[in-house]
């Protein structure tokens, strides 16, 4: 019988053979394996991340209130005479300027009145020439002493009556001239004409006081708002040290304000209930979109910030713990920074504690990362100033 001999080396591979021969049978334990051991789990792979270098800028400090609008003039329209509405001159919501017509009112009685007046006075500047004549006539006979002083005195009374009367004859048709002029109604100021009230044919009456419409100043226009007492103080600095404090005004749905003017009043006492008070700024409205009695809202510039730390608001997160950004720290692992906010400015967001200038904030796939997550920064981006 013949012995087969093996070295080491061929020791090694007859057990390779029988480890691979039962692994393949499934069955692990004979093979050497346990039954229940698992592979050796791979590292995470780095996730692709979005990040944005912090920008330092100045920015402007603003308090922002929700507000209304108010016209400056909103006057309701009256005859000051009584007569048939004869004309609507305008049509009801057009823009006027102060002069023009808006209605008129049968001017026939008045014209009548006028020249009646204007006949009475001549008929008085008449009388009072006769007596003039007659006056200037008995100085001679009476210096001659062929008047009687009582006489020349009646004379001299005549006169004197006959320019009371010429002046009340003129006073009486400066008044008819007034009505017949109160016959038009004109603009007071320019605004924008409402709806009208008095059809053609309508009996006005100055005593009734019949309204016809109402005009409204558009521009410049009122708005109003209620800054809390701890503002005021911060307010009334600024108007002591620059004399105006600028205001923006913003239409609902809009970003950017299309309006500006300045705080033109602040009330004297503050309300008790609500700890605020009434503040009003003018506002330039060319453009007559802004109408009396509109919700708006209007920010107040009082100051600026320097140098402040600014992220895009997307890179924000929110947790139990308030806001937070990811941060690519050491061996681009993410850190998970709290911040304190401050002012907006357009997309940006101020960040008043938490972050450095030298930070890369990580800005996109922050549901994907947690706080130690490996990240491969991709190329930095500057955030839009």
């Amino acid at each position: 019988m013949r012995v087969l001999k093996y070295g080491a080396n061929g020791a090694l591979v007859v057990t390779a053979l029988v480890a691979a021969y039962f692994l393949a049978r499934g069955m692990p334990e004979l093979a050497g394996t346990p039954a229940g051991a698992a592979p050796a789990a791979a590292a995470p792979q780095a996730m692709p991340v979005p990040v944005v270098g912090i920008v330092r800028k100045t920015i402007p400090i603003y308090l922002e209130y929700s507000a209304r609008t108010e016209a400056i003039r909103d006057v309701t329209l009256q005859a000051k005479v009584s007569g048939y509405l004869q004309q609507q001159v305008v049509p009801d919501g057009t823009d006027v300027k102060a002069g023009d017509l808006l209605y008129r009112i049968d001017p026939s009685d008045y014209q009548a009145a006028l020249e009646l007046a204007q006949a009475q006075a001549k008929r008085d500047e008449a009388s009072l020439e006769y007596a003039r004549t007659s006056l200037d006539r008995g100085n001679d006979l009476a210096t001659s002493g062929y008047l009687a002083k009582d006489s020349f005195d009646q004379r001299t009374s005549a006169v004197r009556q006959g320019e009371a009367t010429v002046g009340m004859s003129k006073a009486t048709v400066r008044i008819a001239e007034l009505n017949l002029q109160n016959t038009e109604i004109r603009a007071p100021f320019p605004g924008r004409l409402g709806r009208n009230r008095a059809p053609e044919g309508t009996m006005v009456s100055n005593a009734a006081g019949t309204p016809l419409n109402n005009l409204v100043q558009l521009s410049p226009i009122y708005v109003t708002f209620n800054p809390n007492e701890n503002e005021l103080a911060g307010i009334q600095k600024v108007l002591l040290a620059k004399g105006k404090v600028t205001a923006e005004v913003f239409l609902p749905g809009e970003d950017e304000p299309r309006h500006s003017g300045a705080l033109t009043f602040i009330d004297n006492s503050v309300e008790r209930s609500t700890g605020t008070i009434l503040a009003r700024a003018t506002i330039e409205n060319a453009d007559r979109t802004l109408l009396p009695g509109q919700y708006v809202r209007v920010r107040l510039h009082v100051g600026e910030h320097p140098d402040a730390l600014m992220v895009p608001q997307t890179a924000l997160g929110s947790s139990q713990f308030g806001k937070y950004v990811y941060v690519v720290g050491k061996d681009n692992l993410v850190e998970q920074r709290l911040v304190s906010l401050g002012p907006v400015d357009g997309g940006l967001v101020v960040l008043s504690s938490g972050v450095s200038e030298g930070d890369q904030v990580i800005a996109g796939n922050l549901q994907k990362i947690f706080p130690g997550a490996p990240v491969q920064p991709m190329p930095e981006e500057k955030p839009q100033l």
